[in-house]
């Protein structure tokens, strides 16, 4: 059965799935955040749909060959009211509806449909058979599923830059950081463009006992006089978590008198997608994914 609390998940959902895909944060678990997005971002678009899927509790993937089917029978019989794809004209959307979320291949929705709600303006579909009605519940959960799973939207083409001035874009703003080795078969360390756009514009950062140099590191030298360095696993304007190069945790309160000194290595992208166009972006990615 398809999760009955949709409608209050449906957008921090979203928000947490999201949150697997681009999650940078400093807090406490930033490494496994790290490592999801690492899985999340390396998925078939398939293996992606179906974990999205499973976080929001939508239950069976839909009947695509079904829904085609119940296409025209909803347009036919109930676009007038709930809209062309369900999502409300004057009657309701039947997105977040309970009749649909509590279903899944039409054991609840085809004796609900034949009798209707008449007594809030629905008709019984009493003369259509259960096959036709199962189709409709089958087309109303393909509905959910295009609004509620990212994992299926499909990605075009985004190679649509000029790669000549995508190289002279990452000669003018990355070779301050970055080596001319950086960039040798970058191409073919990504599994898509898109994957390599995301990497290039906002790098994973990796699980530190696999690569420190990523980490964000800070020196802190409390009110009587001490220093404290090591790697940030949390942060905030109250207080500051560090790990040393022993593995000792320090937390230090950021009150008067206490210096905090931080270091990231990602700042520069974070620079940088303030200023960031869309032209830029598109050429720095096209001229990237030629060099394989």
């Amino acid at each position: 059965m398809r999760h009955r609390v949709f409608p209050a998940l449906f957008a921090a959902g979203l928000v947490a799935v999201a949150g697997i895909a681009g999650s940078q944060e400093t807090q406490t678990g930033a490494q496994e955040g790290a490592q999801a997005q690492a899985t999340y971002q390396t998925m078939t678009p398939e293996q992606r749909a179906a974990a999205t899927r499973a976080f929001l509790g939508l239950g069976p993937e839909p009947d695509k060959a079904a829904a085609a089917r119940g296409t025209t029978l909803f347009q036919q019989n109930c676009a007038f009211c709930h809209g062309p794809q369900a999502r409300g004209a004057t009657g309701s959307s039947l997105i977040t509806s309970d009749e649909v979320l509590g279903d899944d291949h039409g054991e609840h929705l085809v004796a609900f449909l034949k009798r209707g709600r008449p007594e809030k303006g629905m008709p019984a579909f009493a003369t259509m058979s259960d096959d036709q009605l199962t189709d409709i519940a089958e087309f109303l959960h393909l509905q959910v599923e295009a609004v509620a799973n990212r994992g299926t939207y499909h990605v075009l083409n985004i190679l649509v830059g000029n790669a000549a001035k995508g190289q002279v874009y990452v000669t003018e703003h990355c070779t301050s950081c970055h080596t001319a080795e950086t960039f040798v078969h970058i191409g073919s360390r990504f599994r898509s463009p898109e994957q390599l756009q995301r990497g290039w514009i906002w790098p994973v950062r990796p699980n530190d006992s696999e690569d420190s140099s990523k980490a964000i590191v800070a020196t802190v030298k409390t009110r009587n006089g001490s220093t404290i360095a090591g790697r940030v696993t949390q942060v905030s304007d109250f207080r500051i978590t560090l790990v040393d190069h022993a593995g000792e945790t320090h937390v230090v309160e950021r009150e008067p008198g206490v210096r905090v000194e931080i270091k990231d290595p990602l700042a520069a992208h974070q620079q940088m997608i303030m200023t960031l166009t869309n032209d830029d972006m598109h050429n720095v990615t096209a001229y990237l994914e030629t060099q394989k």
